[in-house]
This record gives C-alpha cells, sequence and structure tokens, in this order.
C-alpha cells in the first residue's frame, strides 16, 4: 500500500519506533550487529519493511502507517524478540562501508570499523587508488573484499574463508556486485591454499577481522551472538590463535613494501603485550572503533625472528 492510499489509525513511524524500543529494551535485547541501541534496531526495522533508504530523513518518522505496514512491523519485531537473532539474520542483509550484503547464519554480520578504511583509504602507509593486490583472510560475507573492490577499482583481491558455506554467500555479494573479474574466493585456512607452492602470491595488503574472542568471554556472550558462527570467533585462551598465524606467516606472502592490518577487538591488550617489541600502529577511527593495528612485513619478519 503506498503512502497516498487509505491510512488507518496505525500511528507514525515515531510513535511505532519509541513503543517498539521500550518493549525491545524490556526484552533485554542486545544490540552490536549494526545498531547501538534500541531506537537504531527499530529504525532499521522500519527502513527494511518500508523499503526506505537505511539512513531516512526525519520527515520519514512523521510518515502515517498502514494496517498491513504496522502488522508487518510487529511481527519483525516479535520475531527479534522471541528468537533473539540478531536482525540481520532475520531479514537476510547488512550494510558495510555504504553496501548492501546478504548474511547468514553461516557468516559474522559486518560490523567492522575497518569500514572506515575500506572507504577513506589507507594514506599515508598504502595508495589504494593505485593497482595493488590485496588479500582477505576470513572474509565471510565477503564484505570487507567486495568493498574494497567496489571503492578502489585499481585494486585486486583474493579472499579466503576456512567455511565453504560462507564462500557460498560470499559469491552471492560478489556476483550481485559484478566484481567477479576482480574479487577471487578462495577456501583456506589462513595461507592453507598456497602450501607446497613454489611461487607463493605476494600482495601489497593482507587485511583481516579473524575470530579473535578468547575462551572465558565465548563462554558469556549475549544470546545474538551465540547465533553467529563460533568458528569466526572462538580464539583460544587469550583470543590470538589466528593472529599469530597471520602476523608470522605474513612474510611470505607480502611484497617487500606491504602491510598487514589485522583486527583484534577485544584481544587488544594480548596483542600489545605480543607485539611489544615491534611497536606496531594501532589505528584511530573517527567514527568510533578499536582494536586495529598495522604492520609492515619488516615488522612482522621481526617478530617471527623473536618467536623462533
Amino acid at each position: 500500500m503506498s503512502i497516498g492510499q487509505h491510512i488507518t489509525e496505525s500511528g507514525t513511524v515515531l510513535d511505532w519506533v519509541r513503543r517498539a524500543a521500550v518493549q525491545m529494551e524490556k526484552a533485554g535485547l542486545f544490540f552490536g550487529h549494526g545498531t547501538a541501541t534500541a531506537e537504531d534496531e527499530a529504525c532499521w526495522m522500519v527502513s527494511y519493511t518500508l523499503k526506505w533508504p537505511p539512513a531516512f530523513n526525519a520527515d520519514g518518522l512523521e510518515h502515517a502507517l498502514t494496517d498491513d505496514q504496522r502488522k508487518a512491523l510487529d511481527d519483525l519485531l516479535h520475531r527479534r524478540m522471541q528468537t533473539r537473532q540478531p536482525l540481520a539474520y532475520l531479514i537476510g542483509e547488512a550494510w558495510f562501508a555504504g553496501l548492501r550484503f546478504d548474511v547468514s547464519p553461516d557468516t559474522l554480520i559486518p560490523r567492522s570499523p575497518l569500514a572506515e578504511l575500506v572507504v577513506g583509504g589507507m594514506s599515508p602507509w598504502l595508495d589504494l587508488s593505485q593497482p595493488l593486490k590485496v588479500m582477505e583472510v576470513g572474509t565471510g560475507s565477503g564484505c570487507i573484499a567486495a568493498a574494497l573492490a567496489w571503492h578502489w577499482p585499481a585494486l585486486e583481491v583474493d579472499a579466503v574463508d576456512i567455511s565453504s558455506e560462507a564462500l557460498k554467500v560470499a559469491a552471492v555479494n560478489i556476483q550481485q556486485l559484478n566484481l567477479d573479474d576482480r574479487v577471487q574466493l578462495l577456501e583456506s585456512d589462513v595461507f592453507s591454499v598456497f602450501d607446497g607452492h613454489a611461487k607463493p602470491r605476494r600482495y601489497d595488503l593482507i587485511i583481516s577481522n579473524p575470530p579473535y574472542v578468547p575462551d572465558t568471554s565465548m563462554e558469556n556472550l549475549p544470546d545474538e551472538y551465540r547465533h553467529e558462527p563460533a568458528l569466526a570467533l572462538a580464539a583460544g585462551h587469550d583470543g590470538l590463535d589466528v593472529v599469530r598465524r597471520l602476523v608470522l606467516e605474513a612474510p611470505d606472502y607480502l611484497n617487500p613494501q606491504g602491510w598487514v592490518v589485522i583486527e583484534v577487538g577485544e584481544a587488544q591488550a594480548a596483542a600489545e603485550q605480543w607485539l611489544e617489541s615491534v611497536d606496531p600502529i594501532w589505528l584511530e577511527f573517527e567514527h568510533g572503533g578499536e582494536g586495529v593495528f598495522l604492520l609492515s612485513r619488516e615488522a612482522c619478519e621481526r617478530m617471527r625472528g623473536a618467536e623462533t
């Protein structure tokens, strides 16, 4: 039913958002999969249900809902509260770096602060407008790899993941964005796909949002996180199981002036202690987020020397 058709006594979008936010807060829902508050989550439900842009303007709040629109919103709200699934899984989509992506319980829901680097670039360390080769480790839905290729047309990207099911979702996203010619998907446990190659591939950038949740935190995750694949979250006693492999093996796959960018989230303290001798660059983000470090190939080589 269009906005110009008959309007019943269903109230405005603002009325519904306020009521939905109160109900979600009373239900004790957790927000962190694309939204930070109950109000933001309710607005996401509105934009999806009414097929509006995710960041609809304030005028939309005064839109009078039809009975059908209110019922659809109420049904979605009920499912969110009853299942405790993240909203992105319920609607099958999420947004990252300004782009829409399919998601499923086989993939993490995009929410990384790396989106800011993807859109804004990596100056002064790398010029993403140049024809560089990039590898993303743990691509999941393919959002980081695809967004890099979308925003920086000169890049060629290899995206790897250990999960064949996640790669099926990533393949859909790559195809929908018409990036098949510049993003290659590979099934691999970190760099294992290259084992035994006499001449390994070399990259200017290796970027990763790997598993980094320590064992103790895995035991206390909110219900919403338990719907995400544990394979993409759990990372040993200190959260660095995969991070160590990335850093120590990276020199074999980086060009001389190459860099690694790795998100470690709540494992930042452990990473700071482990990497203390090579003084990594900890990035700051204008739009929020932390726990992301940058290391040169030379620094990765020094770490490997220190570990042997």
